[in-house]
C-alpha cells in the first residue's frame, strides 16, 4: 500500500493538460503537403536549409526520405532539426517545387543518406563477432566494422547489397554478380 501511495504522490495528475495534450496529438497527426505555392526553402549561411511555410520560419530544418531506396524523390518528410525532428510536412514529389529550392533539397539528402559505392573487396576479416572490412570506395580507400549478427549486411535484390558499419554509416554493393570469384568469397560469410 505504501508504494501505491508514494507511486500517486510522484504522479500528480493535476500537472496534465488534457486539452494541451489533445490539441497535440492532433497536430502530430496532422498531413500537412509542402509545395511550391504555399512554401519557400532558402539557403542558410552556415550552408543549412530554412523554411518558410504555413505562416511560420524554420531556420533549419531537417530532410527524412520516406523510400530511401526506393523512391528517394517522393514522399519527403521535413522535419524541424531539434532532438525531437517534428515533422512540418512532405513534399510528394520534389517537381512540386522550385527547381533551384529542389537542388537545396536534393544536396541536403546527400548529406543525410550518405552512402559511397564498395567497387572492391580486399580484405574481410572475421575476429570476436565483428568483421573487419578493407574496401575501395567511390570515395576512395576505406576501412571500416561491422557486427556479424543481425542486419549489419543485407541484401535489397539478387544483386543489391547494404552494408551497415557499427557507427551507422551506410555502404551498398550495387552489383554482386560483377565482382570477382575471388571478392565473392570474401563476402561468403555474409551471402
Amino acid at each position: 500500500m505504501k508504494d501505491n501511495e508514494e507511486y500517486e504522490d510522484l504522479l500528480d495528475l493535476n500537472d496534465f493538460d488534457e486539452e494541451e495534450l489533445k490539441k497535440e496529438g492532433d497536430e502530430l497527426l496532422t498531413l500537412r503537403f509542402i509545395d511550391g505555392s504555399n512554401a519557400k526553402f532558402a539557403a542558410t549561411e552556415g550552408g543549412f536549409v530554412s523554411l518558410e511555410f504555413d505562416g511560420k520560419t524554420h531556420k533549419r530544418i531537417g530532410v527524412y526520405l520516406t523510400f530511401p531506396l526506393s523512391d528517394p524523390e517522393s514522399f519527403i518528410s521535413i522535419r524541424e532539426a531539434d532532438e525531437k525532428a517534428k515533422e512540418i510536412g512532405v513534399i510528394k514529389k520534389l517537381s512540386d517545387i522550385a527547381p533551384d529550392q529542389a537542388e537545396l533539397i536534393r544536396e541536403q539528402i546527400k548529406l543525410r543518406y550518405f552512402m559511397p559505392e564498395i567497387t572492391k573487396v580486399i580484405d574481410v576479416k572475421d575476429e570476436y563477432g565483428y568483421a573487419y572490412w578493407n574496401v575501395i570506395t567511390s570515395f576512395g580507400a576505406c576501412r571500416f566494422t561491422t557486427g556479424m549478427g543481425g542486419d549489419s549486411v543485407v541484401s535489397l535484390s539478387d544483386a543489391r547489397i547494404l552494408i551497415t558499419d557499427i557507427d551507422g554509416n551506410r555502404y551498398e554493393i550495387r552489383d554482386f554478380n560483377a565482382m570477382t570469384p575471388a571478392e565473392k568469397k570474401k563476402l561468403d560469410i555474409f551471402i
